[in-house]
């Protein structure tokens, strides 16, 4: 019966009988009532593919395609060569699916090493695995880590992206984890706001550098203070930054997690992204999901095998402390081929263009009258104070096919700049802001 589709009320009885029930209601038995729709769902009638197209491609009509982006907080515009994108698109990747079997999976086996390769060079950290969902659900695993009977208070400054404190927080809403959120009373992370909460419970701090609101912290003093308790420090850092800022490894990070979308993939409406996790050989075991690894057989050739292959879900079971059971293959791979084509140098100069691009912004916008911006270490993010409404501004903005800053509250927002915004468009952003509010 593949592919057939009953049509009759008799047909649709027939399969029920078959599977012992008596109507389409039992399928829904476990849903409580409270939770089922009580009314028919207005939807239109059919169209045919003429009509629809053309209503598809009114509805594809009423999205804002910005020139000029300059917003960030967790997803951010980055120029993306052709090749990555074509090697990418090979079919041999696409339509590959997990490498159980490395006697006819070496080529994507060898990417995925690739991947681990570099993403451990890039934090400085000793292993990584095979990636996860995105950098939230790396935050949210990398806190699980770190928890034992023993153990098991995560801190938490305020100041990690919110949509990541959502993550984590729902991800053990139930577990044997602690989550504490500290309110840090602004957008700067101070060591004393972990010093008087560390004790013997304390099992990691999580601490994102930049921090959401793009300020650069001592990590090091945090590091060494965390280690000092007998904590671990979670570090959550945009990757982009590290080809100019120090490496996690570098200041004693136990754990480097945060999401690789600025290494080659598209804004894309939120996603799909791929979250990275890297750890120090201590941590290893530890880590969720798969890590591949190299091998020889045995006439001694080089070779590449799932190691560590968890599959918790259906290994460990109940034992397993993460529900981890796929990885971002495809989005891992797409970082591999950016990190790739840039090489050291060219990531290197991309973080000096964002650095310098958004340095140049944060001066451009202080000589607004009206404008405030943050005095604190940047990388490519920074706030900004105003005495306009930030609705207002991002409207005026709007007009003229440019994305402004994200509005934190009524009258600040956090504006961001990439290798994308060129001095002659910033130029021209403040040209506008200008004639407009200044008038």
């Amino acid at each position: 019966m593949s592919g057939y589709i009953p049509n009759t009320d008799e047909d649709r009885q027939r399969m029920f009988e078959a599977i012992g029930i008596r109507g389409f209601e039992d399928l829904l038995s476990d849903i409580p009532q409270a939770l089922r729709l009580k009314k028919q769902m207005s939807l239109p009638g059919p169209l045919d593919q003429q009509k629809l197209l053309a209503h598809m491609a009114g509805l594809s009509g009423k999205n804002k395609v910005y020139e000029e982006i300059y917003r960030g907080a967790g997803a951010y515009n980055h120029f993306i060569p052709p090749v990555v994108t074509q090697l990418a698109s090979r079919e041999e990747f696409v339509t590959a699916y997990t490498p159980y079997q490395p006697e006819i999976s070496q080529g994507i086996l060898q990417a995925i090493f690739e991947y681990q390769t570099m993403i451990c060079e890039l934090t400085g950290m000793d292993a990584s695995n095979a990636s996860v969902y995105d950098g939230a659900t790396a935050a949210a695993e990398a806190a699980s880590m770190c928890v034992d009977k023993r153990r098991n208070r995560v801190l938490i400054p305020s100041t990690v992206n919110p949509e990541a404190i959502e993550v984590i927080s729902t991800w053990h809403r139930h577990s044997e984890a602690s989550i504490e959120i500290i309110d840090v009373h602004g957008y700067t992370d101070h060591p004393r706001f972990f010093e008087d909460l560390l004790d013997d419970r304390c099992a990691a701090v999580l601490v994102q550098c930049p921090n959401y609101f793009g300020a650069y912290t001592d990590m090091q003093v945090i590091a060494d203070m965390a280690h000092r308790a007998g904590a671990k420090l979670i570090a959550y850092v945009n990757p982009m930054s590290l080809g100019l800022l120090k490496a996690p490894g570098g200041y004693g990070a136990d754990i480097a997690v945060g999401d690789c979308q600025p290494f080659g993939m598209p804004l894309s409406f939120g996603g799909p992204y791929q979250g990275f996790m890297a750890c120090t050989e201590k941590l290893m075991r530890k880590l969720p999901g798969r890590i591949v690894g190299e091998a020889r057989d045995h006439e001694g050739r080089r070779g590449f095998v799932l190691t560590m292959q968890a599959r918790e879900q259906h290994i460990r079971r109940e034992k397993a402390s993460s529900n981890i059971c796929s990885n971002q293959a495809l989005n891992a791979l797409t970082t591999a081929v950016y990190l790739s084509t840039l090489g050291p140098q060219g990531l290197a100069e991309v973080s000096r263009l964002c650095y310098e691009n958004a340095h140049y912004l944060r001066d451009r916008l202080d000589e607004v009258d009206g404008f405030r911006c943050m005095d604190e270490p940047f990388f490519n993010e920074f706030t900004v104070l105003t005495e306009y409404h930030a609705d207002d501004v991002l409207d005026l903005l709007e007009e003229y096919g440019i994305l402004g800053g994200l509005k934190l509250n009524g009258n600040s927002m956090l504006w961001c700049a990439t290798e994308m915004n060129s001095k002659e468009s910033i130029d021209r952003l403040i040209d506008i802001l200008e004639e407009n509010f200044l008038s």
